[in-house]
């Protein structure tokens, strides 16, 4: 009689670790074996151009024309870093493949730094007031204007080029560092839409409560919706600050001289300040390492927000 429930105890017992390993037959089963396959494959082909200009850079100009196609570094030397960073003496920049030219690096990070947090704060900010009131506010033509928004994010950026520049170089804005920041300062399409949705998806009995209490909008804008939006402000300002940090184009239209030259347009002049002896790639990828590496970093620190944020559904 006692062996019935022994016996139906050790199948109890069994089950689960039956479900386990039942579960772990599927983890290891050959679809999803293949997907990391492939996952590994891209994140490979992804991150090998990035090892490729570190080998470079840590490579000497006249030893890689001897073996270009290592996987290592040939001819070991920080000397391309030290040329970025202005470390080098004339003689052996010369010497080892570069110009000789001074490099002001910490001039034009500076710039980049100013230009790149002043657009994220003020168009941060800005965007938030402005999708807020396209989705809470209710006045006449209110759909229209956000249309005319969603319309301007098709516009490419080179139509606006020469209308912009026309703008900065009437109001005597050229070659400074405001004259980079106006055209993208206060406002982004792209930043309203992305706020608009998710201020749609609060709930509005929390701000008719305060309303009710005797806050105005603009105490409720500040003290309720600004709190509860942090996730999505903080990845909207990563991605304005990603933005502003790589834009090169504009700012090579409008700068002309150190006092407002930032670290992509830095990269195109230290490519110009190449020696007769030929390109100083050891130098160049030292220095696109160099501008690219506060970006990398912010990435992937905050890559997961960054999704989750983007592929938000509402507040639970």
């Amino acid at each position: 009689m006692s062996a019935g429930p022994r016996t139906n105890g050790a199948s109890a017992h069994r089950s689960p670790r039956s479900r386990r390993s039942g579960r772990t037959r599927r983890r290891l089963g050959p679809g999803r074996l293949l997907a990391w396959i492939v996952m590994i494959v891209i994140l490979v082909i992804t991150l090998f151009p990035f090892y490729w200009m570190l080998r470079t850079a840590l490579s000497s100009n006249t030893a890689l024309a001897t073996d270009p196609t290592s996987l290592l570094p040939v001819g070991f030397s920080l000397g391309g870093f030290e040329r970025v960073f202005g470390l080098q003496d004339v003689d052996t920049a010369v010497a080892q493949g570069g110009s000789g030219a001074s490099i002001t690096f910490w001039r034009y990070l500076l710039n980049t730094v100013i230009v790149a947090t002043a657009i994220t704060v003020v168009q941060t900010f800005s965007c938030a007031m402005a999708a807020y009131a396209s989705s809470r506010l209710r006045w006449k033509g209110r759909e229209t204007v956000f249309l005319v928004f969603l319309g301007a994010m098709m516009i490419p950026q080179i139509f606006t080029l020469l209308p912009n520049f026309i703008l900065i170089k009437n109001l005597h804005l050229v070659d400074t560092l405001l004259g980079i920041m106006l055209p993208t300062l206060f406002i982004s399409p792209f930043a309203i839409f992305f706020l608009r949705q998710f201020f749609n998806n609060i709930s509005r009995e929390v701000e008719e409560a305060a309303l009710i209490d005797g806050a105005s909008k603009v105490r409720v804008f500040f003290t309720l919706i600004i709190p509860i939006s942090t996730a999505p402000l903080a990845t909207l300002a990563l991605l304005t600050y990603m933005t502003a940090w790589n834009e090169y184009f504009w700012s090579l239209m409008v700068s002309y001289t150190d006092s407002s030259r930032v670290l992509t347009v830095a990269l195109a002049v230290f490519r110009a300040q190449s020696p007769n002896t030929g390109t100083d790639w050891a130098g160049l990828m030292a220095a696109t390492l160099v501008a690219a590496a506060p970006m990398l970093i912010l990435f992937a620190l905050f890559a997961k927000r960054i999704v989750n944020s983007i592929g938000f559904s509402g507040i639970k």
